[in-house]
């Protein structure tokens, strides 16, 4: 008899969300239905109506996508537990892209979800409220190793602050920093030859132009209940898993303008013996990612279905 893979569970960022998400068999399943009553009231407005119809320029808002990717994460969660609840329970660890490392935090016992959402919530309002005061942007280098990258930015940075906000996964890079410098950034890039993508975001998240998101966050951690998780929880910020409920919350604030080390803890779950991805949540980007890390890791969709 074979042994069996050993599995982590991923959680999208923002940036995965579309209109339509969260429909399908979430709004038949009770659990998942739930999650979404649950949230409404939290939020204050109808969050499954919004997922459904959008308008899109609503669902990108980052006040409005954070708890929304939360909740469609959470909900497909409850469709794999009904499903297949021996693939669930025998997850190993788990990690979350930026927004997604407070669902894995949820997934893994560390925080209740009304916490968690409550949490959320007051994260994309902070973020959305550093952004409209700083304008400020994003821009994937497609194409470059790091050293290019790093040379792009330098050069760019004569037109504004500019940071590498995260190191997704070979070839895929993002900065970040004040708009002429992002700008800036898109002519360095295809000048070495790489590819610029302009990413739809409210503002140069994971840098220090989101400290002023920092002091709200710290506030609405300091008010949530949160415990040790019961599985590794690889963080973003150092690719490694903590413990200490204190700790944790340091980190997430940290989070806010410190770069995503996503590669890095992609790489971590692989040195801890997993050999097997599920991404849960809407889009598949993460798959994407993984595939850039080493095509022949295995990663299962999870979002309004089941992908075989």
């Amino acid at each position: 008899m074979s042994e069996l893979p050993k599995t982590a569970f991923l959680f999208p960022g923002q940036g995965a969300q579309f209109v339509g998400m969260g429909q399908g068999r979430l709004q038949e399943l009770p659990a998942a239905k739930s999650l979404f009553e649950q949230a409404s009231r939290i939020l204050g407005y109808d969050l499954a109506e919004v997922c459904k119809s959008g308008p899109q320029a609503d669902l990108d808002s980052t006040a409005v996508s954070q708890p929304a990717l939360f909740v469609c994460s959470l909900a497909a969660l409850e469709l794999l537990k009904a499903e297949q609840p021996d693939v669930v329970s025998q997850c190993a660890a788990t990690a979350g892209l930026s927004l997604g490392e407070y669902t894995a935090l949820v997934f893994a016992g560390a925080m209740s979800f009304e916490d968690g959402l409550r949490v959320v919530q007051e994260r994309g309002a902070a973020m959305q409220a550093a952004a409209e005061a700083n304008p400020s942007s994003m821009v994937s280098a497609l194409m470059l190793n790091l050293e290019q990258v790093e040379q792009a930015r330098s050069a760019a940075s004569a037109a504004g602050s500019i940071w590498i906000a995260n190191y997704l996964c070979p070839g895929n890079t993002v900065l970040s920093g004040t708009k002429p410098a992002c700008e800036k950034a898109v002519t360095e890039i295809e000048s070495l030859g790489g590819k610029p993508i302009p990413l739809a975001v409210a503002g140069a998240f994971h840098t220090p132009l989101m400290a002023s998101a920092c002091e709200r966050l710290e506030r609405k951690l300091a008010m949530a209940p949160l415990g040790a998780p019961r599985m590794p929880v690889i963080s973003n910020v150092d690719a490694a898993s903590h413990s200490d409920p204190q700790e944790i919350k340091s980190i997430l604030v940290r989070q806010v303008v410190e770069p995503v080390r996503w590669e890095a803890c992609v790489r971590q779950l692989l040195a801890q013996g997993v050999t097997k991805f599920y991404e849960i949540g809407p889009g598949k980007v993460l798959k994407g990612l993984l595939k850039r890390i080493d095509r022949k890791l295995e990663c299962v969709s999870v979002g309004t279905e089941i992908e075989a």
